[in-house]
């Protein structure tokens, strides 16, 4: 059969290796600078978009759409082409699609540390860039839908139903949970609300996990590990198997972020069943990565791009085996909103994609410049310092997580908690922050040591071209199955009805959980006593979120006696319907905010914001002096803002709208009176009037600064019902 000739697109491969590299470094320094915060918290002291709220967002962002993104993609354009034995469909779409994400990791960079948030977690991106993504998500579809169909290679390897199913499910993800109603440019309210918001959320945000960390990354393994170790993947069986498995099972799985809170117990059980049986794909998965190696085991102890992978697989492993067993509501009473959590992500992040992205890159870029690895040593010191960064970032956290959970929950003789002060807690810890800070240190030197030996290997190397190949021609493939064809294999050839067929396991699960919690009311019953919230407390909701402190304490109390003797009552569905976004949060660096309204006067949350330390001792909290600065509060979206609520089922009425204004104004007023009976405070700003006016500069009265919106959001929260000598239900 004549064969023929054409060129892989190596160069748009090479593009994303060098953006993944890149980004990989910014996004660990900024992790390592936010994990130096809570070690020195007013270390961006008086700096807003350096701030610990702002910056988290930030590197979970670079971390898992840059560092992770690029890698994904890099690996996808060089593995697809040969596996099809064709070139990209559209070299045009290639750079649409390298470069349009690049903007969007820029428009992240910048738009993140400004305060433009939908506070949302792995999701926390403005509406204009959500859009975006989605764009260029469909451009990398047609790209890779196309090249499938142009193939000359008439099955599909089993990689390429992952990057499939990758495809098609972060897509619907994505959207669905993006849905917003803008106030501006860069301003959203979500569609859904409470409790509903929270499901969508962590049905997204575990499913971003497990279609964009994972799913992926699996494909990649399915590649490169046979590849680098010239093995056959261990059992053709057992990857039809996992594939099938893990897409119908893991949907599922997203309620168990959100055990024991105002979700029904029906959604979260189901959670708990699915989580379970995640184990075993997951862990045929990994049996199959590792027992493809099986034979080469000398390989392993000198070629380092082998140890990379065999360490990528052991921590997929890992972390899919704890993830379920964080699952079960008895471990998971213990884990929630500790440290532990810290460590469990970092397992899969550190260990399954930073060094499975390691390897790939030791890998290719050697081949593509027609040249060796500059120096195999380096590789290996990479690996090693790698993998002691990984212990030493983990176990100090899991330390830290069973250390939070055992205090939280312990209780004198009197019934009366044995630690009381929530900062006792925090402090017990640091040592193991110091540990943790370390370990990052030693994670970020091996990225270094790779950049160096990239650098050094590119140098020595050519040029990266376009590959010259050839294969036969793909002949016409019939649609029916031949005589004593198995299904599978018929389905391999098929493209549209293997994606169909993927579509269909994955929505599955989305819409057993998701439509009865959204349009069965009985799942979330209203309490009458719940009022939406004022002018000046919705301006100041808006500035929590800016502010990112959701990202350190939680708004919702478990039925736990520990944390109803803490906190106050336990949270309940009904308080949570007006909440656009929801602001469940998911862990504990500070105490739970749920029932804070009314427990401190207006000045203790003053003082508390402008120092923290001088409220309570001890504490690891920035201080947020920028929203005390004479910059006036702008009020004028507000009708805006309440308009788009009323759109959401928010009832205001069009009197409350009109007033919005006067409304903020008077409360603004009100809270300003209360500061003044602190006789520091009236000394202090009588005095800054003073001089503000002997200079002939405008002054700023108190009541439109920052701060005041800020305190009476924080004064609201947990008001609307009060119940006395409540008995948790567990």
């Amino acid at each position: 059969m004549e064969k023929q000739q054409f060129y892989y697109d190596n160069k748009i491969v090479k593009n994303f290796l060098y953006a993944c590299i890149f980004w990989g470094a910014i996004g660990m320094l900024v992790g390592l600078l936010i994990a130096s915060m809570y070690l020195f918290p007013n270390i961006t002291d008086g700096i807003s978009w350096l701030s610990y709220g702002r910056l988290r967002p930030l590197h979970t962002n670079a971390v898992i759409f840059a560092f992770v993104g690029n890698a994904i993609f890099a690996g996808v354009y060089y593995s697809l082409q040969r596996l099809l034995k064709a070139r990209m469909y559209s070299d045009v779409l290639s750079k649409i699609n390298f470069w349009a994400w690049q903007f969007i990791i820029v428009a992240a960079a910048i738009s993140l540390p400004l305060g433009y948030t939908s506070s949302k977690e792995y999701a926390e991106l403005e509406w204009p860039i959500d859009i975006a993504i989605a764009i260029v998500w469909v451009v990398f579809g047609i790209n890779m839908i196309g090249t499938i169909l142009r193939r000359r290679e008439r099955h599909l390897y089993v990689a390429i139903w992952f990057y499939l199913a990758t495809f098609i499910t972060v897509a619907i993800l994505h959207i669905f949970n993006s849905l917003v109603l803008p106030v501006s440019a860069m301003k959203s309210y979500s569609v859904y609300a409470g409790v509903q918001d929270a499901l969508v959320q962590w049905w997204y945000g575990h499913n971003a996990v497990a279609f964009f960390l994972t799913t992926p990354f699996l494909g990649l393994m399915y590649y490169f590990v046979p590849k680098v170790a010239n093995r056959p993947v261990y059992s053709y069986r057992l990857s039809i198997i996992h594939f099938w498995s893990l897409i119908f099972i893991y949907i599922w799985a997203g309620p168990h972020h959100l055990l024991y809170s105002s979700l029904p117990d029906w959604a979260q059980n189901l959670g708990v069943v699915f989580s379970i049986m995640l184990i075993a794909p997951s862990w045929g998965g990994m049996i199959n990565g590792l027992l493809t190696l099986r034979g080469v085991w000398d390989k392993v102890r000198t070629e380092p791009v082998l140890k990379f992978f065999v360490v990528a697989i052991t921590g997929y492993g890992m972390a899919t085996f704890e993830g379920p067993m964080l699952s079960l509501k008895n471990v998971n009473a213990i884990a929630h909103f500790t440290d532990w959590i810290v460590a469990h992500v970092h397992v899969g992040a550190l260990a399954w994609n930073g060094f499975m992205t390691f390897g790939m890159i030791y890998w290719l870029i050697p081949r593509m410049t027609k040249t060796s690895l500059y120096s195999t040593k380096l590789a290996n010191f990479h690996f090693w310092i790698g993998t002691l960064g990984i212990i030493l970032y983990t176990l100090p956290m899991y330390v830290a997580g069973f250390a939070q959970a055992s205090m939280w929950k312990q209780f004198n003789p009197d019934g009366t908690l044995v630690y009381g002060n929530f900062l006792e807690t925090i402090t017990s810890i640091m040592p193991m922050y110091w540990m943790r800070a370390i370990g990052g240190t030693l994670y970020l030197i091996g990225l270094i040591v790779l950049i160096y030996n990239i650098v050094k290997t590119v140098k020595q190397g050519n040029a990266v071209e376009d590959e010259l190949a050839e294969a036969p021609a793909l002949q016409k493939i019939t649609t029916k199955r031949v005589k004593g064809e198995k299904f599978h294999p018929w389905l391999e050839r098929r493209p549209i009805q293997l994606t169909i067929l993927a579509t269909v396991a994955v929505l599955i699960g989305g819409i057993v959980q998701i439509v009865p919690t959204l349009v069965v009311k009985s799942n979330i019953p209203t309490l009458a006593v719940v009022k939406p919230y004022s002018p000046l407390e919705l301006e100041g909701r808006d500035l929590y979120i800016r502010e990112g402190c959701v990202g350190c304490h939680t708004q919702m109390i478990r039925p736990f006696r520990s944390e109803v003797e803490r906190y106050g009552e336990y949270s309940k569905s009904g308080e949570y319907v007006y909440d656009h976004p929801f602001l469940w949060g998911s862990k504990r660096t500070g105490p739970d905010l749920m029932r804070i309204g009314g427990k401190y006067s207006d000045n203790w949350h003053f003082n508390h914001m402008w120092d923290p330390r001088s409220t309570s001792a001890g504490s690891i909290m920035p201080a947020y002096k920028w929203l005390f600065d004479n910059e006036a509060m702008d009020y004028s979206q507000i009708q805006t803002k309440m308009e788009v609520m009323v759109k959401l089922g928010v009832p205001y009425t069009k009197e409350e709208i009109a007033n919005a204004q006067e409304a903020i104004k008077n409360q603004a007023l009100s809270i300003e009176k209360n500061l003044y009976t602190d006789p520091d405070f009236k000394k202090t700003y009588e005095e800054s009037k003073k001089a503000s006016e002997t200079k002939g500069e405008t002054f700023i009265p108190m009541y439109q600064r920052e701060i005041i919106p800020m305190i009476a959001y924080l004064q609201r929260m947990g008001t609307d019902i009060k119940v006395k000598d409540s008995q948790p239900k567990k």
